[in-house]
């Protein structure tokens, strides 16, 4: 029979690359999740990795074990919250991704609530950009996702808007386009451009708004840090686009009346998965939350 302590061993290893990293996940040293591959193998009769130097590879049977052991885990801690769940009680392991930017902006009251109100749950938060969380999400790594939502919904995710960022027009108080009266979004196009990367959720609603009136924007810098881009454009390296809720005194306000462009903040997680009652109660206050927004 294959242990289920070596599936998640070489779930970690498969899914970090390292034997270290895997081992600092799993709260084990680094011999112990060896030995616990070891004895995978043996059970299989099969190498897993390769072992070259420094780096770690999947063998092709390794390859093939990978989403089936993910599956495995996937179904053995689905079994263990519904089980968990019957209790009534909210306690365990939440798992949250979310962006930096709802983060400081967002969340820390709802954090803050959270943990007023459940103290036995250990809250485990990750930072990423939206889209890596979103991916997180679909491949069932974390439990929930507060983040930026997708354009497009898709098939392996439950997704509930909470808040709603309108985005605005900004540019340093002394630059070129503070100068017109009447301003158009062809001559903002005109203007160097410093904008989250073309491949995230805020960027393609942007790039959009370009493409559908046959415009061409001239982007000069990316980063998808929003603070970091506020920062560039007060000191006049660019017009950016940047949630209303982000608005003082070191930027000015492009007015364009005929524009109006926003994002949905929300939650998501995996259709298929057991939400824990750690994660449901999550969810309450998150709609608490958006009342206020």
């Amino acid at each position: 029979m294959i242990d289920l302590d070596s599936i998640k061993a070489f779930v970690a290893v498969a899914d970090t690359g390292s034997f270290s990293i895997a081992a600092t996940r799993l709260h084990l040293t680094q011999p112990a999740v060896s030995k616990r591959i070891a004895l995978l193998e043996s059970q299989l009769n099969a190498r897993l990795f390769d072992r070259i130097g420094r780096t770690i590879s999947l063998t092709q049977a390794g390859r093939e074990l990978w989403p089936r052991a993910r599956h495995i885990m996937s179904e053995v801690e689905d079994s263990q919250r519904a089980i968990r769940n019957l209790s009534g009680t909210v306690t365990g392991r939440l798992s949250l991704a979310t962006s930096h930017h709802i983060g400081l902006w967002r969340l820390p009251t709802v954090l803050k609530s959270y943990s007023e109100r459940f103290p036995e749950v250990a809250l485990d938060l990750h930072f990423m950009d939206s889209e890596v969380a979103h991916e997180q999400i679909v491949q069932g790594n974390l439990e929930l996702g507060i983040i930026t939502m997708a354009p497009k919904a898709h098939e392996r995710l439950t997704s509930k808007p909470i808040w709603t960022d309108d985005l605005v027009f900004v540019c340093a108080a002394d630059h070129a386009l503070t100068s017109y009266h009447h301003i158009s979004l062809a001559q903002i196009a005109e203007f160097p451009a410093i904008l989250p990367d073309m491949s995230t959720f805020t960027g393609r609603i942007i790039k959009g708004l370009f493409e559908d009136r046959g415009l061409t924007m001239h982007v000069s810098m990316s980063t998808n840090y929003l603070e970091t881009i506020k920062m560039l454009i007060t000191i006049g390296l660019g017009w950016s686009v940047l949630p209303r809720s982000m608005l003082d005194d070191t930027v000015r306000v492009l007015q364009l009346p005929d524009i109006h462009i926003e994002r949905q903040l929300g939650v998501i997680h995996h259709v298929q998965r057991t939400l824990s009652n750690a994660a449901r109660a999550f969810m309450d206050l998150l709609d608490e939350s958006a009342d206020r927004s």
